[in-house]
């Protein structure tokens, strides 16, 4: 996997800090030619020039200061990508803020609406802009970046929570969209990162956040949470050619034995093993509720 990505072209959103300048950096060695977008400009710039030298080809790395919520910012990144190197072949929708941390009838309206603007609906730009792209080539990979909120309930984080399973949900709903195509769609679940949303809810408190949230936080923060490179890795494959015909998966960085899935490709295409779905009664060895 030392060059799996040479010659390809990918945009990652939300790159300038945390998980997205982890992917960028690991991308860069992994020989991606890069586009990395994020509304900070001093940041991105930042770090851009770390991510130039991991490269070790300041060529193959455009920073655009660009917001996802914005369709011209969208255009404009992809835009930038074809100019720059002619073709397209891997998104990677990273950029994500937590939102209003407190109780939904507590929080601010325009700051939950917003949490789900640039987490989902940020994402689906970016999507329908590189869609017409990856078709015309017949080949591409959307990496969609989940978290905890999209498996399980996040109290005090509802706009987040919510977010995060549409973004899982939207992944997959493109996946079968976009298999004529050879367009493969997976979300990534990174872990527990200590990144500047873990300094949010700390910054909160325990009033805001609750205090079950807030502890573990607290651990999370003095047992140094997942290291970065976990969930980077696993961008790398699901970039490269060897993840190809593997899609519509909610993947663990932690927990998914990942690097073995291209052995069982028909097991995962016939199969809804690593996705959402309901749970039934019989599926927990109840015997009520089910016909």
């Amino acid at each position: 996997m030392t060059r799996a990505l040479e010659g390809r072209t990918a945009i990652i959103t939300g790159a300038s800090q945390g998980l997205g300048k982890a992917i960028a950096t690991a991308y860069a060695i992994a020989g991606a030619n890069l586009v990395l977008c994020a509304r900070d400009a001093k940041l991105l710039s930042a770090t851009a020039d770390e991510v130039r030298a991991a490269a070790g080809d300041g060529k193959r790395v455009l920073a655009l200061a660009a917001d996802v919520t914005r369709d011209d910012d969208v255009r404009k990144v992809v835009g930038a990508a074809l100019e720059r190197y002619g073709s397209l072949q891997v998104l990677v929708n990273n950029a994500g803020i937590y939102g209003p941390i407190g109780r939904v009838e507590e929080t601010p309206w325009e700051a939950w609406a917003e949490a789900i603007s640039v987490n989902l609906l940020g994402s689906v730009r970016f999507a329908r802009e590189a869609m017409p792209h990856f078709r015309a080539r017949s080949y591409g990979k959307i990496i969609q970046v989940s978290g905890g909120g999209a498996t399980k309930p996040l109290p005090r984080l509802s706009a987040y929570a919510a977010a995060k399973a549409a973004v899982v949900r939207f992944a997959e709903t493109l996946a079968v969209e976009a298999r004529e195509f050879n367009v493969d769609v997976n979300s990534i679940a990174p872990g527990s990162l200590n990144t500047r949303l873990l300094d949010e809810v700390l910054d909160a408190g325990p009033a805001a956040a609750g205090a079950e949230f807030f502890d573990s936080s607290q651990r999370q923060r003095e047992q140094g949470g997942t290291p970065l490179d976990v969930p980077a890795r696993l961008a790398v494959f699901l970039a490269s050619a060897q993840s190809d015909g593997i899609s519509g998966k909610l993947i663990a960085a932690v927990w998914d034995d990942w690097e073995s899935f291209p052995q069982h490709l028909q097991d995962l295409r016939d199969s809804d093993v690593y996705t959402l779905r309901r749970i039934a009664a019989r599926d927990r060895g109840l015997d009520w509720g089910d016909k």
